[in-house]
C-alpha cells in the first residue's frame, strides 16, 4: 500500500516541478511575454530614505535631503519572475517570443524595434535575458529555498548586466566612441540600477515561488 506524501514534501515538489505543456501553459507563456512588454514601458517611482553625503560635510540639511526617489523600469525583475515562474525551458521560450516580436513584428523594445535594433547599445541587455533565465532556472530547479532564490537572483541579474555592458562595449568600439561616452552610458545602465534590480528581482522570485504553487493545483 502506497503511503501518503507528507504535506511538506508535496509543497517542495510543487515548487520544483516544471509546468506541463498544455494549452493552459501556452497561454501562460503568452501572458508572461505580454507582461514583459508592459514592463518595458512602465515606470515606478521608488521612494526611500538615504544618508546624504552632505551629512558628513557639515551642510545644513532638510528632511527632503534624506529622501530619494528612483524611477524604476521593472524589466529585469519581470524577467526573473518569468524564469522562476515558468522554469528555464518555458521561460526562455517566453522571452524569445518577446525578442522575435520586437525584431520582426511590432516595436516592443524601449527604443522601437525592427532588425536594425540589434545595433542599439542596449540590445545586449535584452539578449542576456535568455542566459539569465537559463542560469537562474537551473539553480531554482533544486528548490525555492531562500539561499537558492538569492543565488539565482545574483547570478541572473549579474548575467544581464555583464553581457549588456560587454555588448555595449563592442558596439561602441565598432563606432569608435570615446571612453567618456562609454563609461557614462554603462554607469547609467548598470550603475546604481543594479542594486534596485537585485532587490526587486528577489521580490519577484519570491512572488513566483508561491504563484507556482497555486498554479500547480489547477494544472
Amino acid at each position: 500500500m502506497t503511503q501518503p506524501v507528507p504535506p511538506k514534501i508535496r509543497v517542495i515538489k510543487k515548487q520544483v516541478e516544471g509546468i506541463r505543456f498544455t494549452f493552459g501553459s501556452l497561454l501562460l507563456m503568452l501572458c508572461c511575454t505580454f507582461l514583459l512588454i508592459l514592463a518595458t514601458f512602465i515606470q515606478f517611482n521608488v521612494t526611500h530614505f538615504i544618508i546624504p553625503s552632505g551629512l558628513f560635510h557639515g551642510q545644513n540639511l532638510t528632511f527632503n535631503d534624506f529622501i530619494h526617489t528612483y524611477k524604476l523600469i521593472p524589466q529585469i525583475p519581470v524577467v526573473m519572475f518569468i524564469g522562476a515562474f515558468l522554469g528555464k525551458k518555458y521561460g526562455i521560450t517566453s522571452v524569445l517570443l518577446y525578442i522575435l516580436l520586437g525584431l520582426f513584428v511590432i516595436p516592443v523594445f524601449a527604443l522601437g524595434g525592427g532588425p536594425k535594433y540589434i545595433f542599439e547599445y542596449s540590445f545586449g541587455y535584452i539578449l542576456a535575458y535568455i542566459p539569465a533565465i537559463f542560469f537562474s532556472g537551473s539553480i531554482l530547479k533544486s528548490g525555492f529555498t531562500n539561499r537558492n532564490m538569492l543565488h539565482a537572483v545574483l547570478v541572473g541579474v549579474l548575467t544581464i548586466h555583464i553581457i549588456g555592458a560587454l555588448y555595449m562595449l563592442f558596439m561602441a568600439g565598432v563606432r569608435h566612441e570615446g571612453w567618456a561616452f562609454i563609461s557614462g552610458w554603462i554607469v547609467a545602465q548598470s550603475g546604481v540600477k543594479i542594486l534596485y534590480d537585485f532587490v526587486f528581482s528577489f521580490a519577484a522570485v519570491f512572488v513566483a515561488k508561491y504563484a507556482k504553487i497555486i498554479l500547480w493545483f489547477f494544472m
